[in-house]
């Protein structure tokens, strides 16, 4: 699917869109079985810390990789998806700029969440909303499991972060919680808002994992020519405009059209494994 004109507009008009059934079932499995891959082979770490901003927490869990698409094949696809570049297009224009992938893990009751930030505290760009992040729901995210919420009408208001010391590398600020909005998804939807909006996840009080995966995305004019090609451990390949290449200066191979091929190949490689 893509966005329709209302949820274009409001990303534009609020800083945020929704589309509830982004990704399929089929897609959906791929995904799933993917990140316990990578949860298997130990590739994601908790960032949480017993409020020093250094201690490991014992208890309380974030887990955390990012990036993904250095040792992904499926999430290294996924921003080449037409339907992914299509919905990116239509909010923050052309040329697109995959910027940054990472997932998020919250272990069942014991999961904590991520505080509130913006990501332009982080990226600093002059526009924020020429920059998008994607969050995708990997389980259904709940009011009950910790899921994405965030300030509408916040995204051009610039607010003083801090250290997070329960983190071992955020920042977090302190927003009007009051005019704070829940997105509860299914599994496969996503919520896109823009590098200004504030936003932040709850804690998982429920008895089974939830995460969220995220794909964040510029337009090329908010950036250098660096982002057009390799850029140490992360690549910044142009998913649209004259520069799209498919990812071949980045990865060495054009991942134009086999987002699909990938998704049959992590199902067929988790059921090998079982």
């Amino acid at each position: 699917m893509t966005l329709s004109d209302a949820e274009a507009r409001r990303f534009r008009e609020h800083g945020y869109a929704v589309a509830p059934r982004f990704f399929g079932e089929h897609e959906v499995a791929a995904i799933r079985a993917e990140l316990e891959r990578l949860v298997r082979d130990g590739r994601l770490r908790n960032v949480t810390t017993e409020g020093d901003g250094v201690t490991r927490s014992r208890t309380a869990r974030n887990l955390q990789l990012c990036p993904m698409s250095p040792i992904s094949p499926l999430f290294r696809a996924m921003p080449f998806d037409d339907k992914v570049v299509r919905a990116v297009r239509r909010l923050i224009g052309d040329p697109v700029v995959l910027h940054l992938d990472q997932v998020f893990l919250k272990p069942a009751r014991h999961g904590v969440g991520t505080s509130w930030h913006q990501d332009n505290a982080y990226f600093r760009i002059d526009d924020p909303l020429l920059g998008t992040a994607m969050w995708i729901a990997v389980h259904d995210a709940t009011l009950a499991n910790g899921t994405l919420h965030l300030v509408p009408d916040c995204f051009a208001e610039p607010l003083e972060h801090a250290r997070d010391a329960y983190s071992d590398h955020h920042i977090r600020c302190w927003p009007p919680e009051e005019r704070a909005v829940a997105i509860e998804l299914p599994a496969g939807g996503a919520v896109f808002f823009a590098y200004g909006t504030p936003h932040c996840t709850k804690a998982n009080e429920t008895d089974r994992e939830r995460a969220g995966a995220a794909l964040h995305f510029l337009n090329g004019s908010a950036v250098g020519p660096g982002y057009f090609g390799a850029d140490g451990p992360m690549k910044h390949p142009a998913l649209s405009g004259p520069s799209a290449d498919g990812g071949r200066g980045a990865y060495g191979a054009d991942l134009r059209g086999v987002w699909e091929r990938e998704v049959d190949r992590a199902l067929w490689d988790y059921r090998a494994s079982r």
